[in-house]
């Protein structure tokens, strides 16, 4: 297979999942559910990224809002851009985690767990903290990979066309 021609269908389907999970994000007022049925919330955070076009055409917007207003961003979504990355924020009662995420190769950075304690206490395993932290990671990892399994379930089947609708009404509404 091209290498080039992986990439772009790497990004075109990056860029639906995370115009996707914006449009979700919103739609569902943040609640999503993990495996076990156990509600979380998700949205969009200070910084994102639309871009549109190819190659010279390429055209691209990052907005950081501390206050969570993207409405350039939103902008660029009426003119034909699609996400292209996204600083997430899930919660979990009293957990949250916060990461980016790019869209032409999933890659997640800037992963922020939930604060571990930090006091050093003479019966502690040493390696607890390390361990902890490394559980925090995962539990990140599975809400992260739910969201993008329930995306894959309805962009692999016919209601993807209904829900291409939705986030086309939504994109409009603005």
């Amino acid at each position: 297979m091209d290498l080039a021609l992986a990439e772009r269908e790497n990004t075109i389907l990056g860029q639906d999942f995370l115009t996707w999970l914006w449009h979700a994000t919103e739609a569902r007022r943040g609640v999503f559910k993990d495996r076990d049925g156990r509600e979380f919330s998700l949205r969009m955070e200070e910084r994102l990224s639309v871009q549109g076009g190819d190659g010279e055409g390429l055209e691209s917007a990052t907005v950081k809002s501390p206050s969570g207003e993207l409405t350039e961003a939103r902008s660029g979504l009426r003119t034909g851009k699609k996400v292209s990355r996204a600083q997430l924020r899930f919660e979990r009662d009293p957990e949250a985690w916060q990461v980016t995420v790019k869209d032409n190769d999933f890659s997640l950075s800037g992963l922020k767990t939930p604060k571990i304690e930090t006091r050093d206490r003479e019966d502690d395993d040493p390696d607890a903290r390390v361990l902890e932290k490394l559980f925090l990671l995962e539990q990140c990892l599975e809400l992260f990979d739910g969201v993008y399994q329930e995306f894959l379930a309805v962009r692999l089947s016919p209601k993807w066309a209904e829900e291409t609708r939705a986030v086309g009404a939504w994109v409009a509404k603005g």
